[in-house]
């Protein structure tokens, strides 16, 4: 049977439908906002699997028929997941994995396809309804659903799902899941926006989400199917016991050695030794020891940071770790910098490129071109582990574009500055908040590039504790252990004026709007001593580019003159290309740039442009050469590709019989602009510049009894 509600939702009508496709799913939801249309699927095993954690994968399917696009490339069909379907994947996966129980070992795949994009209203946020109304059908311990919605500021004021074009001209983007009883996650991309109003901002998102919420109620009431009862994983309880009654003093010293490598070695040699013992009787203890471990780290931070009011490495609640700052580490790189958190460190360095060297992004819901870049690496080193090398997984993606979003907003325009940045950041040492130490380490590496960006940003991660009885302690600068077992991670980066980009995951069901505001607050004071600590190291950025980096140039021409530049079949451009040693990009709207090595040999190509294209105007002389002739007069080379015609009855004052009698191919000869038409043809004069007197007459440039006196028996001629 086919079950449909909807509503109005922000002044356009948002639908939920099951029973009518994909019915051989646990459930199907087909999610409509606007001409935006999600067919959101769950399927789960109907046997457990053996594995020692919650077996969630989420896939959005990127297709391009959902714009009316054929997908480029040889194959013509989709392939492996752009960065963008991958980012949308896990923005659906952080809520979700929040609401199952930990212990569901039951396979379960969410499958996100979208059927139609209309451009307006976000995929994402319609992918996102669809998953959790269909998660909320399913016979799955689904502890939703959640509601999403989506903030931007037009004109001043806040507005709940805006436009594309008004998120692009606002200063704000938040993306908000939700439930009833409070915030899941949460993602911001900003302009600086203060904290305050960011705390203003999250209150009616959260508001915004409840009538999503109701609606997938409503939906539930008529179409859900019963909930079972699936058998949840737990440790044995013998398991549990034995441990917390031999080891958990020792697990509680070893989880506060400071050091981080000290710490996973001692609670690694209690883990063996508790093994050996269990394994005579029981088999595969492994995963109970793992479960049991966590329990007792879980016990001794509520106690150690609730109770005893400190943290397990002996810091205060708002005490970051210790930071340093490094620029220059790659002299020969364009621009780098090392940041060092505790033991979270990051190095990130800078590439400036040209304008072609900007990364084509096609996704459902942009085509353009970026001339921005962040990208994140975590190699197994940074954890001391040893693991094969692969390309970067959803983590990396997200991480790197993580730390763009809060960077992006920095960088100059392109018109100040046409060079296409790419930053990589390798981390190198990792215990906490990795992403937020690669903004800060960006930063550097931009300001040791001459990047003028608008001002420097720095990014911190805040966690919390929650007890029993409804206390919680808000702890700045998680490190790994405290993320671990901690109920968020909020990360925050931003500037001295305000935060650039936001993360927040939470590891329990709900967060209040005023717990998040108080976050955001402690963030802000770190973030404010970190950006101390790196104006240190440096405070602006550097005056001049490397010496290593392209020399860029630019200049503005008129549209109608770029087939001049390129020229037939792009002669001109790569001749001058080759000639200087140069990278030349022409925009659409007549914005040439100009990129080289050598410095002089780009301002060289810059100029000859600015001659090829410089206005010529009547009356004007010019000393030119003559680069064909023809019986009807020779063309002469007036400027870099541009050309007029120097017509035989304007060689000279008196009759020419044959143009090679006054000019030659190769000839120097200085003319006068006599007339340009209205398709831009070019007239020019030798007489005008002559003396009526033969005597005075030089012919092609060249003085009398040159070249076989070809001169003077030109003037004997036409005596």
């Amino acid at each position: 049977m086919v079950h449909k509600v909807s509503c109005e939702w922000a002044g356009r009508p948002l639908s939920l439908e099951t029973g009518r496709i994909a019915r051989q799913a646990e459930s199907a939801v087909l999610a409509s906002y606007g001409d935006t249309v999600v067919l959101a699927t769950v399927t789960v095993t109907p046997e457990p699997q053996d594995v020692p954690f919650l077996p969630l994968r989420v896939d959005f399917e990127e297709k391009m028929y959902a714009v009316g696009e054929i997908p480029g490339g040889f194959f013509k069909r989709e392939g492996r997941p752009g960065d963008a379907a991958i980012l949308t994947c896990r923005r659906t996966d952080r809520p979700i994995r929040t609401l199952l129980p930990d212990g569901l070992r039951n396979d379960v795949q969410v499958i996100a396809m979208p059927l139609s994009a209309d451009n307006q209203n976000s995929i994402d946020v319609v992918t996102m309804i669809g998953a959790s109304a269909a998660l909320h059908l399913s016979s799955l311990p689904f502890a939703g659903p959640f509601g999403v919605a989506q903030i931007g500021i037009d004109n001043g004021q806040f507005t709940i799902n805006p436009s594309f074009e008004q998120l692009e001209a606002g200063e704000l983007n938040l993306l908000m899941s939700a439930t009833a009883e409070g915030i899941v996650m949460a993602e911001v991309e900003a302009k600086q926006i203060p904290d305050e109003m960011l705390s203003e901002a999250f209150a009616i998102a959260e508001e915004a989400c409840q009538p999503v919420v109701e609606l997938i109620e409503e939906l539930r009431n008529k179409a859900g199917k019963p909930k079972i009862d699936y058998p949840l994983w737990e440790p044995r309880p013998e398991i549990v016991d034995f441990i917390e009654d031999e080891y958990a003093d020792d697990l509680s010293n070893a989880f506060q050695i400071i050091n981080k490598l000290e710490r996973q070695q001692q609670v690694a040699a209690l883990k063996n030794e508790i093994n050996q013992r269990l394994g005579e009787n029981y088999e595969n203890p492994e995963p109970d020891i793992d479960a049991a471990v966590d329990q007792i780290t879980k016990r001794l931070l509520k106690n150690t940071v609730l109770n005893e009011k400190r943290r397990l490495d002996g810091r205060k609640f708002t005490e970051i770790r210790p930071v340093s700052c490094e620029v220059g580490l790659a002299p020969r790189a364009h621009g780098s910098g090392l940041f060092t958190r505790g033991e979270t460190q990051v190095l990130t360095v800078a590439t400036l490129g040209a304008v072609r060297d900007q990364q084509l992004v096609r996704s459902l819901e942009e085509e353009e071109y970026h001339r921005f870049m962040h990208h994140y690496n975590f190699p197994p080193f940074s954890v001391g582990e040893v693991r094969p090398l692969r390309g970067p997984g959803r983590r990396e993606i997200g991480h790197g574009a993580l730390a763009q979003k809060a960077l992006e907003c920095m960088i100059p325009p392109e018109d100040e500055c046409p060079y296409t940045i790419r930053l990589v950041s390798e981390v190198l040492e990792s215990n906490g908040s990795s992403s937020m130490a690669s903004v800060c380490g960006s930063t550097l590496a931009l300001m040791d590039a001459g990047i003028q960006i608008k001002a420097p940003v720095a990014g911190i991660a805040v966690g919390l504790v929650y007890g029993d009885e409804g206390n919680y302690a808000l702890l700045t600068d998680i490190q790994g252990l405290e993320d671990h077992v901690g109920a968020m991670d909020l990360k925050v980066a931003g500037s001295r004026a305000g935060v650039t980009a936001l993360q927040l995951d939470m590891k329990v069901p709900g967060l209040s709007a005023a717990i998040l505001a108080e976050g955001l607050a402690q963030a802000r004071e770190a973030r404010l001593q970190i950006l101390d600590a790196m104006a240190k190291t440096i405070a602006y950025p550097r005056q001049e580019i490397s010496q290593y980096a392209p020399r860029m140039f630019a200049l503005q021409i008129k549209p109608d003159q770029i087939g001049t530049v390129i020229g037939p079949g792009g002669k001109n451009i790569r001749g001058m290309e080759d000639k200087y040693e140069v990278d030349i990009d022409i925009e659409d709207d007549g914005t040439v740039f100009v990129f080289g090595e050598d410095a002089e040999k780009a301002q060289q190509a810059r100029d000859e442009i600015a001659q090829m294209t410089r206005e010529i105007e009547v009356g004007e002389v010019i000393t030119g050469k003559v680069v064909s002739t023809t019986p009807f007069g020779a063309f002469v080379q007036i400027a870099p590709g541009r050309d007029g015609l120097l017509h035989i009855s304007e060689l000279a004052h008196e009759h020419v019989l044959k143009t090679e009698d006054v000019v030659r191919v190769g000839d120097e000869v200085k003319v006068k602009v006599i007339g340009i038409d209205d398709e831009g043809k070019i007239r020019l004069s030798r007489k005008a510049l002559l003396n009526r007197s033969p005597s005075n007459d030089h012919v092609g440039g060249r003085s009398r009894g040159r070249s076989g006196n070809r001169g003077q028996a030109y003037e004997r001629r036409t005596k």
